[in-house]
C-alpha cells in the first residue's frame, strides 16, 4: 500500500482526490486541512508521498514543504493554481524539494475530476518512487536536530547568483550545432544544475523541451535566466537560433526546429495528439534531425516520468548523433533517460552534477 496524506483546506477538494485515491485500491489516505496538522499527521501517519496545496490558513503549503524537507523528507507533489504568480511559487516549491506538481482546473474541480484522475494518479504513483538526494537540505537538517536552528523558522534557499563565467575554454567558431534536453518530472532543478554550469561563450543554442502548461514555462525561463551565465527565453514564437542562447519551449504546445530564408529558427507548434507529453521531445529531437546533420546534434534526457525523448534520441544515436542520459543514481524519477539506456540509445551515462562537462567535450569535439 501507498500512504497518501493530503492536504489541503477545502474540504470538496479534499473529499474528490480522496475519492480518485480510494478507487485505486492500494492507497491508504490520510487528511489534513492545513500545513501544521500536516506536519502532525507526518510524525503519526509517515506518508510515503504527500499532495500540498499551495494556498491554505495558518501554515501556507510553502512553509509546510519546508518543514517537511528539514523533519522528514518525503516526496510531495504541490497542488496549484494555473495562475502566473502560482507558477513562481511552484519553481519555489522545487527549490525547496519539491517533486512534481498537480495543476487545479479553471473550471469547478468536480465537473472535471473524472477527466484529470489518471494523470493525477500517475503523478502521485511516480512521486511515492521518487529519490529524494540524500545531500537535499542536509546541512539545515542536522542544524535542526541538533537544536542549533530555530524550528519555526521557514528557510528558502536563496537564490544563486548568475553562474561567473567559466575558466574553461570553448571552441570558438561553428555555431552548426544544437544542444536539445528533455525533462519531465524532477526538471526544474535538474535544468539549474545543467545549465548553470555552462560557460559564456558557449557556441550552440540549447533548446529544452520540459513538461509544463503554458503558464508555468515563462516564469521557468526568466528564473533560469538569472541563475545562468547563458541567455534564458521562453519560445512563443518562431525565433532565430542563437549561440549561447537556451530557449525554453511554451507549454500546452510543442516546440520544434525549422528553417527559414535567414538560416534555422525555433518555434512553438500546436500539439498533436499522437505525442504524449508537451512540449514533446521526441517531436524536438525529429524535428531538429530534419534540418541538422546528426553529427552536429547533442541529446541530453534527464529526469522525467515516462518515456518521451528515448525513441527519437535513439535514432539520432544510431545515425551518429550523440546522446547523453542521466543516471539513475541522481535522476527523481529515471523513466525517460531509463527508457533511452534500455533502448542502447544513451552514448553516455553520467550523474547530473557531470552532464554539462559532458556536453563541453562533445561540443570541444565537434
Amino acid at each position: 500500500m501507498i500512504r497518501l496524506l493530503i492536504v489541503d483546506d477545502s474540504p470538496l477538494m479534499r473529499r474528490l482526490l480522496g475519492n480518485v485515491f480510494a478507487a485505486e485500491g492500494d492507497f491508504e489516505i490520510a487528511f489534513a486541512r492545513n500545513g501544521a496538522e500536516a506536519l502532525e499527521r507526518l510524525r503519526d501517519f509517515e506518508p510515503d508521498v504527500i499532495t500540498l496545496d499551495v494556498h491554505m490558513p495558518e501554515m501556507d503549503g510553502i512553509a509546510c514543504l519546508d518543514r517537511i524537507m528539514l523533519e522528514r523528507p518525503c516526496p510531495v507533489v504541490m497542488v496549484s493554481s494555473l495562475t502566473e504568480a502560482d507558477a513562481s511559487v511552484t519553481l519555489e516549491a522545487f527549490a525547496l524539494g519539491a517533486i512534481d506538481f498537480i495543476t487545479k482546473p479553471e473550471r469547478a474541480i468536480s465537473l472535471e475530476i473524472e477527466t484529470l484522475a489518471p494523470k493525477l494518479v500517475e503523478k502521485v504513483r511516480a512521486a511515492s518512487r521518487a529519490r529524494l538526494p540524500g545531500s537535499l537540505r542536509l546541512a539545515e537538517r542536522v542544524r535542526l536536530r541538533s537544536g542549533l536552528g530555530g524550528s519555526d523558522a521557514v528557510r528558502v534557499p536563496r537564490r544563486r547568483a548568475p553562474a561567473p563565467p567559466r575558466k574553461r575554454t570553448v571552441k570558438a567558431g561553428s555555431t552548426s550545432g544544437l544542444v536539445l534536453v528533455g525533462t519531465s518530472t524532477g526538471g526544474p532543478p535538474a535544468l539549474d544544475a545543467l545549465l548553470s554550469r555552462l560557460p559564456v561563450g558557449f557556441p550552440w543554442p540549447v533548446v529544452v523541451a520540459q513538461h509544463m502548461p503554458g503558464s508555468f514555462t515563462g516564469p521557468l525561463a526568466r528564473r533560469l535566466d538569472k541563475l545562468c551565465a547563458l541567455s534564458v527565453t521562453e519560445v512563443a514564437s518562431p525565433m532565430p537560433l542563437t549561440a549561447g542562447t537556451v530557449y525554453i519551449g511554451k507549454g500546452d504546445a510543442d516546440v520544434i526546429v525549422g528553417l527559414r530564408s535567414t538560416g534555422p529558427v525555433v518555434m512553438a507548434a500546436p500539439s498533436l495528439p499522437e505525442y504524449r507529453w508537451h512540449p514533446s521531445v521526441d517531436r524536438l529531437v525529429e524535428s531538429a534531425m530534419g534540418h541538422f546533420a546528426p553529427e552536429r546534434l547533442i541529446g541530453v534526457l534527464m529526469t522525467g516520468m515516462g518515456t518521451d525523448g528515448a525513441e527519437a534520441m535513439s535514432r539520432l544515436r544510431s545515425q551518429g548523433g550523440r546522446t547523453i542520459a542521466e543516471s539513475e543514481e541522481t535522476a527523481v524519477v529515471w523513466g525517460m533517460p531509463g527508457d533511452l539506456v534500455r533502448r542502447g540509445g544513451a552514448e553516455i551515462v553520467a550523474p547530473l552534477e557531470q552532464i554539462a562537462d559532458r556536453v563541453l567535450d562533445m561540443v570541444e569535439r565537434s
